[in-house]
């Protein structure tokens, strides 16, 4: 069995297999630089009615769904046809398996999550990325003084439990020439934050660069961090939007209404962050994840770097970027 059979099996993602697909995974994935295909939109007549889409987001309400939040308050989606509704996970394998099984039209998932489920045989693709690079970083409190990854060896790192991480920082370690069996990884679940300050843990990695960091900010820790994109680890995408394969195949006037109406939300977004932020505000689960406002609006501000560059707009994609991910899960 090879690594990524091994990374398959204790990363959980073997449970997808629930969907009952017997689709043969096709060619890893048949993205272009352009994302979905640019037509002309159509202009939905006044009295058209609104086909009903489902999307899962990965989490609940948080920055990163604004641009969703927003093409749904402007109306967006209601030019295209459509009558969008945001639903929530009720765990982490939810918007792979459901959108696999056809459950659900869209859900955002990550880009090693998507390959590895690929690897499984399930019927999802990407239609585009929504965040570029990775999100996921090694914090610690600055007073540690750690100057690379290297300087972990002899430490302890909390994670979530997920193999992924242990993945992401062995590369870290190795690249920057420690030995990574010396470092002491330990599940602190998803108390991440509460590991460092507490002095559980000497570092986190599954923290997340929009989330955690601005949270312990907030809070009046002095946090450092290591980016995996300088020590080896691909700039995979964080977070994707994701569809069927049948939806591809046999609907695609909806993946493109869908794109189009999503675009109006970013660019939104990008040209009224503050407004916007509000919207997401008044969507907010209160009761499971309540936001802080500061903190949203620092978390926003990391995001939208992070959406696109001068080089790659929002949204856009290409086959060798997946390859390069699928070769170092893989390796």
């Amino acid at each position: 069995m090879n690594a990524l059979k091994t990374l398959l099996l204790s990363f959980g993602i073997i449970m997808l297999a629930a969907c009952n697909t017997t689709n043969e995974t096709e060619e890893l994935q048949q993205e272009t630089e352009a994302g979905p295909s640019e037509v002309e939109a159509p202009v939905a007549e006044e009295n058209q009615e609104l086909q009903e889409v489902e999307v899962m987001l990965d989490w609940y309400p948080n920055a990163v769904h604004t641009f969703l939040y927003v093409a749904i308050e402007n109306g967006y989606f209601e030019e295209e046809g459509l009558d969008v509704k945001l639903v929530f996970p009720a765990n982490p394998t939810d918007p792979i398996n459901l959108t696999a099984s056809g459950a659900i039209s869209f859900a955002l998932s990550y880009q090693p999550d998507i390959l590895l489920a690929q690897e499984q045989g399930l019927p999802v693709t990407g239609v585009a990325p929504i965040v570029r690079s990775p999100l996921n970083h090694v914090m610690f409190l600055t007073e540690n003084g750690f100057t690379s990854p290297a300087d972990l060896e002899g430490k302890t790192v909390g994670f979530p439990g997920i193999p992924l991480n242990e993945a992401i920082l062995k590369t870290m370690v190795e690249e920057d020439g420690g030995d990574f069996s010396k470092v002491n990884m330990i599940d602190v679940g998803f108390e991440l934050g509460a590991a460092i300050t507490s002095g559980r843990a000497d570092a986190i990695i599954g923290a997340y660069i929009n989330h955690e960091y601005p949270v312990l900010k907030h809070e009046g820790f002095d946090i450092s961090y290591f980016n995996p994109e300088d020590y080896g680890v691909p700039s995979y995408y964080e977070l994707v939007l994701i569809t069927n394969e049948d939806m591809i195949s046999n609907n695609q006037d909806l993946v493109d209404a869908f794109w189009r109406a999503a675009e109006k939300g970013y660019e939104e977004t990008k040209e009224h962050p503050e407004q916007s932020l509000d919207i997401l505000l008044s969507n907010q689960d209160q009761a499971n994840f309540p936001l802080v406002k500061e903190v949203e609006e620092e978390s926003l501000k990391i995001l939208l770097e992070k959406m696109e560059s001068p080089d790659e707009p929002f949204g856009s994609q290409d086959e060798a970027h997946w390859e390069h991910v699928k070769a170092w899960l893989t390796e």
